[in-house]
């Protein structure tokens, strides 16, 4: 079990082994939430990933969310500086998420070198997500989706049921606290890469919230935007 979570922690594989040697370990521990986790999955997996949110091409809705300063960050304020890299997240207590946060934060200087941003969007309160950026040492903003309503414009949300609302309340993970809302509803996990002209170059919708999309995919669309960039007629 030790080495499992060590694993999980470890720099040196990549994020989906380490998301999968968490997901062992949580399951070892926690079988009731494994069971209700699939059995959301299975209820969500009807939904065709393609449809949900913006397209390939399509633009992405514009937003104006606080960061955890409580300053005000809009999308076409970040498209101003080049590509925005715009990760999806379910809050600062899933632990799904801090893996994959910290991924992002370890290939951050590598984006900035590509000419293109980062930004987490959670439904979590700037109360929560100012101690959580700074425990994680993340090199980027989290914004605040107040009352979720950015991730319902996009589609990505999903009521999480009577059976997990009981065990994350048995569990002390306090949702409505963290919300300031008693809706139960979260986000999936997503990633879209999107260009400067505002329009979605790269995507994924994760259902299955315990996988996400690997640093490199995210690292290649960039090298292609930049080399787009140089040479247009590519």
């Amino acid at each position: 079990m030790a080495g499992t979570r060590v694993q999980a922690e470890s720099p040196n594989i990549s994020l989906g082994s380490r998301l999968s040697a968490y997901r062992k370990e949580s399951s070892n521990r926690r079988p009731d939430f494994a069971k209700a986790y699939d059995e959301l999955v299975q209820r969500l997996d009807v939904i065709d990933r393609g449809r949900v949110g913006p397209g390939l091409g399509e633009l992405m809705p514009e937003f104006e969310l606080p960061d955890e300063n409580g300053r005000l960050i809009s999308l076409s304020s970040l498209l101003r500086f080049g590509p925005v890299v715009i990760s999806i997240n379910r809050g600062h207590w899933c632990p799904y998420c801090k893996l994959e946060l910290r991924s992002l934060a370890a290939i951050h200087s590598e984006i900035a070198q590509l000419g293109a941003g980062v930004i987490s969007i959670m439904p979590d309160s700037a109360r929560f997500t100012g101690s959580y950026v700074a425990q994680n040492d993340l090199p980027f903003p989290v914004l605040s989706d107040i009352d979720l309503g950015y991730s319902l414009l996009l589609g990505v949300i999903f009521w999480v049921g009577p059976e997990i609302q009981q065990l994350y309340q048995e569990a002390g993970v306090q949702l409505e606290k963290y919300h300031g809302n008693q809706g139960y509803f979260l986000p999936m996990a997503a990633k879209f890469i999107v260009g400067r002209d505002g329009r979605v170059k790269a995507r994924q919708v994760n259902i299955e919230f315990r996988e996400r999309m690997e640093p490199e995919a995210l690292i290649a669309t960039l090298q292609h935007l930049r080399w787009m960039k140089i040479d247009p007629s590519a």
